[in-house]
């Protein structure tokens, strides 16, 4: 996620700067910046223009930056690139307990942070029914993102589980014989689980089933309750664990870590016709549909939390309506945090003593780090920031055919009309070509003419992706101003090494998950 729209924007930049540059500053973790020689350089909203190179080592590095690059990756190359994380799963049509209304699923990741600070999940729910995705965006590091990606989707299965089963795996516990399986995921071999957390993130987890047990009112579990609750449950054991600690010393390193980054959140969940979208953060969920006409039109199921919803500002200033002037400032949660939910970020939730007290306690890598130490301006009344979800349902009708979950790094660059229709176009093959637009371009015959060479071509490069996802990523960073993946610009912005390369895009993580539309509308007739 942007460190310039999202976290302490001077101190990150300046960090980056400060590793371009060749200077002394380093840290673990790209987000968590330690203190800067140019700490007191005012960043404006496009860090390419910083005076920062004003120092002439960097003056140096900046020519060097800035120079033409004649070389061009090849076409192999750049798919090569772009197919490095991509993972498709087809569902089988019935799993022996339903028909599913999910033909399959395609995946990719585009990393532009070293390491990524994205993540993706899917899972197969084996004791209830339905399937569960979701794409995760991290900041201030990838640590809770990770955490969460893991963790999330047994604690949202859990919370769908009967009572007798939850008694089940309970007492198969307690006599020590093996657990039923709760999910079957679905995942890339890059797709990391943290075997040495494993131990910790159980117990938490019986914890909270313990809970659901003592807890048991009889009743049906509400999936958005459960969405709700497990979203909520989870980020509190991120802070319990973090306040608690590890005898460990890694875990213990670990668990602050996840603690301290943070990591926003959407996730569906997919049960025959009923789709439920639980988002935390400034992720997206859209439902690409085909009209009678075969156009493609795009339904949000999801709302961002930023400052750009009018109704998120009303919240947070109704929580804190003391704090109206300060809470929001520069379009920023206390003038820093981009989203107004996430997960972790205990920056933003903890007391300033708390604060105080666990990072004086902790490993010198974390005491000795200006990040965890920093406090936000205007900081009084805590807790500023949920992980509570906002969920939205829709039940599922033949028109339509497809779900694409994203991360901020797709939105920055493509408006979500063009996506569906990509995706739609790519999906069913079918092209609906638009009168030629220049949007206000003076363009020569010659070059109208290389654009519609260029439309003509584009229908046969879809058959260069088996995934709809990387085709879509292809799109996001290969398209030129006319809509049309430009071979040059992708291979430009796919060559610009890891420094560079955060400046001009965020991760992209991108699932598009594709309906059975006969299945959905044999669900329909029934009911009518």
């Amino acid at each position: 996620m942007s460190a310039p729209t999202r976290l302490l924007f001077p101190l990150i930049r300046n960090c980056e700067f400060g590793r371009i540059c060749s200077s002394v500053c380093y840290c673990h973790h790209k987000h968590l910046c330690c203190s800067s020689s140019h700490s007191s350089l005012k960043l404006g909203a496009d860090t390419r223009h910083v005076s920062a190179f004003h120092n002439p080592r960097c003056a140096q590095v900046r020519r060097y930056v800035t120079t033409p690059q004649r070389f061009y990756l090849t076409p192999p190359q750049v798919n090569s690139i772009l197919k490095a994380n991509e993972y498709s799963f087809k569902v089988p049509e019935f799993d022996g307990k339903n028909i599913s209304s999910i033909l399959g699923f395609d995946s990719n990741q585009l990393p532009a942070n070293a390491p990524i600070e994205d993540r993706r999940s899917a899972a197969t729910c084996l004791q209830s029914r339905g399937m569960l995705l979701g794409v995760f965006d991290g900041h201030a590091g990838c640590a809770c993102a990770q955490a969460v990606s893991e963790r999330l989707f047994y604690y949202i299965a859990v919370s769908l589980l009967p009572q007798e089963t939850l008694l089940e795996i309970e007492n198969a516990v307690e006599s020590g014989r093996a657990l039923l399986p709760i999910l079957q995921w679905h995942k890339h071999p890059n797709d990391y689980f943290s075997k040495e957390a494993s131990k910790m993130y159980f117990n938490s987890l019986r914890t909270y089933w313990q809970e659901l047990i003592d807890l048991n009112t009889g009743e049906t579990t509400d999936v958005k309750e459960a969405l709700i609750n497990s979203f909520k449950r989870l980020d509190n054991d991120l802070s319990l664990e973090a306040q608690v600690g590890d005898p460990n010393s890694f875990l213990n390193y670990w668990v602050l870590r996840v603690a301290f980054s943070g990591a926003t959140a959407c996730v569906a969940h997919v049960d025959g016709v009923d789709l439920h979208v639980a988002n935390t953060g400034d992720s997206r969920a859209l439902l690409g549909v085909q009209e009678e006409d075969g156009s493609w039109s795009a339904v949000t199921m999801s709302h961002d939390h930023n400052a750009q919803n009018e109704s998120e500002i009303i919240r947070v200033k109704s929580e804190h309506p003391k704090e109206v002037k300060t809470i929001v400032k520069q379009d920023r949660l206390l003038g820093l945090l981009m989203p107004f939910r996430a997960f972790g970020d205990v920056k933003f939730k903890w007391s300033i003593d708390l604060q105080k007290r666990v990072v004086e306690s902790g490993p010198d890598q974390l005491n000795d780090n200006e990040y965890t130490k920093f406090i936000p301006p205007n900081y009084h009344t805590p807790p500023y920031l949920t992980a509570e979800p906002e969920v939205i349902y829709h039940r599922l009708r033949p028109k339509d055919k497809f779900l694409i979950l994203a991360t901020d790094g797709l939105w920055e660059t493509m408006h979500r009309q063009d996506v569906v229709r990509i995706v739609g176009e790519y999906l069913t093959g079918v092209h609906h070509q638009q009168p030629l637009a220049v949007g206000g371009y003076k363009v020569t015959l010659g070059q109208m003419q290389g654009l519609l060479m260029e439309r003509r071509a584009r229908t046969s490069s879809v058959f260069e992706d088996q995934n709809a996802a990387t085709h879509l990523i292809r799109h996001a960073v290969g398209n030129n101003e006319f809509g049309a993946v430009d071979h040059e610009r992708l291979s430009k912005m796919l060559s610009l090494p890891e420094e560079l390369a955060r400046m001009y895009r965020d991760d992209i993580s991108i699932l598009v998950v594709q309906f059975n539309s006969h299945v959905i509308g044999a669900h329909q007739n029934k009911d009518q």
